[in-house]
């Protein structure tokens, strides 16, 4: 098992990340990680693009608080957590693409490429709920029962993973996405993946 200080470096790691990639603002977005009882998670109102290890903070799995004040989604992550046990972090972010589709309520089409079929299957949309709301928590953990990919309306999106990296993976993966979903439509459509090319991967995926 990883210690809190390896686990807290390596969520500064891809908060930074996330930002230098432009999947997220400079006040935008949040990452957590679970482990056991306990959750680390960014803390609200920290510059992204320069997250360190001492920034990261930890919340119990039943919503208890140490010090700081962890970000205004952290009920949002709880809520997941205990929707989805095999949910080990969760990356929230708003990528530009992904998030206009998420604005426009559209859905992202993943059986344009095999790497997002792979990752994503489809990723659902949640309703529109006021940031920080308990409505909102609820509403994306019932999401996140049916997608690891939520496209989160008027907001951003969500993606989970068994581990950081795959969380991450899966955000990147469908902010690529939604731009190809973009790329082809302005090339006069995008040519889906066939079903039975479609059931390949996912039998490759998951054998």
């Amino acid at each position: 098992m990883q210690k809190p200080s390896e686990i807290r470096k390596e969520i500064a790691y891809f908060m930074r990340r996330l930002y230098k990639r432009g999947l997220t603002t400079t006040s935008g977005g949040n990452i957590s990680m679970r482990v056991g009882d306990i959750v680390y998670i960014t803390p609200s109102q920290t510059d992204k693009g320069r997250m360190k290890v001492g920034d990261i903070l930890s919340v119990g799995i039943d919503g208890t608080t140490g010090h700081g004040k962890p970000s205004m989604e952290t009920g949002m992550h709880l809520a997941v957590y205990a929707s989805l046990e095999d949910v080990m972090a969760i990356v929230h972010a708003h990528p530009v693409a992904a998030t206009g589709f998420a604005a426009a309520h559209k859905p992202v089409d993943c059986s344009l490429v095999g790497e997002a079929r792979a990752l994503l299957q489809q990723p659902v949309l949640a309703p529109y709920r006021l940031m920080g709301t308990e409505d909102l928590a609820e509403t994306v953990a019932e999401a996140c029962r049916h997608s690891n990919a939520v496209l989160m309306a008027n907001h951003g999106v969500l993606t989970t993973g068994n581990s950081l990296l795959e969380a991450f993976d899966r955000i990147e993966v469908l902010e690529s996405c939604a731009r190809i979903n973009l790329i082809a439509a302005m090339l006069g459509g995008g040519k889906s993946l066939n079903p039975e090319q479609l059931h390949a991967i996912d039998k490759l995926m998951n054998p």
